[in-house]
């Protein structure tokens, strides 16, 4: 499969569990704590929700050329908002189900060819970016919303696997955006999972070993994906992850604050 594919096949995975999970939930959990310090599970479910129907929108301009009708980003959020907790969780479920259903509507040449105008960055996408950037958004959500429920919650491997490779290819600029490369004493290259993450001037992701890394990043990958994201925290860090050489795991979560 393709990239684009792969990543429209995980977002498949990543809907069916979440709403699996969604689905045992009750009122309690909904309004209990998440992974996102800042929100309740509900809340993190209304995000992606609303997230999914804004997304929607420009996905089927791009593919069929009609603009459907739309009240605007801020009336979706209020809307949302407004929700019950039980209504956000289930208003997610049935929103993100006919996101996902139609990226997997697309055909091959749709999938090649297309650009999605999101509206927030500097010109349209290609597909693999923009259904990119939902997989990252939904991914490390869901991450939330098990973080709410069970201690040890990890992120799905083929997403993170996934995830590395886009950080790593078109979604790179994404990280100049979430690091602040300031937060190191001095600049690092970081061995981790066969990629090589620089922190100078700028951060960067590569797909392939450094030559000569001045640090290693030792753990699974999706550890190293939620450290990028911010959600690795002493608490949700696995026993198995240490990083070694000119820097330390406190310093890199300073380089990602999280989002």
């Amino acid at each position: 499969m393709t990239l684009v594919d792969r990543v429209i096949s995980s977002l498949r995975s990543r809907h069916d569990d979440l709403a699996g999970l969604v689905a045992t939930l009750d009122d309690a959990a909904l309004t209990g704590p998440s992974g996102a310090s800042e929100w309740r599970v509900c809340d993190v479910l209304s995000h992606l929700g609303s997230g999914a129907e804004i997304t929607l929108r420009p996905v089927v301009v791009a593919a069929t050329g009609t603009e459907p009708p739309s009240d605007g980003n801020q009336a979706i959020w209020d809307r949302w908002n407004a929700l019950s907790p039980r209504e956000q969780a289930s208003g997610f479920i049935e929103r993100d189900e006919v996101l996902v259903a139609t990226l997997e509507g697309l055909d091959d040449d749709q999938r090649r060819s297309v650009s999605i105008d999101l509206g927030f960055l500097p010109a349209p996408v290609p597909l693999e970016v923009a259904a990119g950037m939902r997989l990252s958004e939904v991914a490390l959500h869901e991450w939330d919303v098990r973080a709410g429920v069970v201690a040890d919650a990890v992120l799905d491997e083929e997403a993170a696997g996934t995830l590395l490779e886009l950080h790593a290819g078109p979604m790179a600029m994404m990280l100049g955006f979430s690091s602040r490369p300031d937060a190191v004493a001095e600049p690092v290259v970081l061995a981790v999972a066969g990629h090589g993450l620089s922190i100078g001037d700028a951060v960067t992701l590569v797909a392939e070993p450094p030559v000569a890394p001045t640090a290693t990043f030792n753990g699974p990958v999706e550890a190293f994906v939620r450290l990028l994201a911010g959600r690795l925290s002493p608490a949700h860090t696995p026993d198995d992850v240490e990083v070694v050489g000119n820097t330390t795991l406190d310093e890199l979560r300073g380089v990602f604050p999280g989002y």
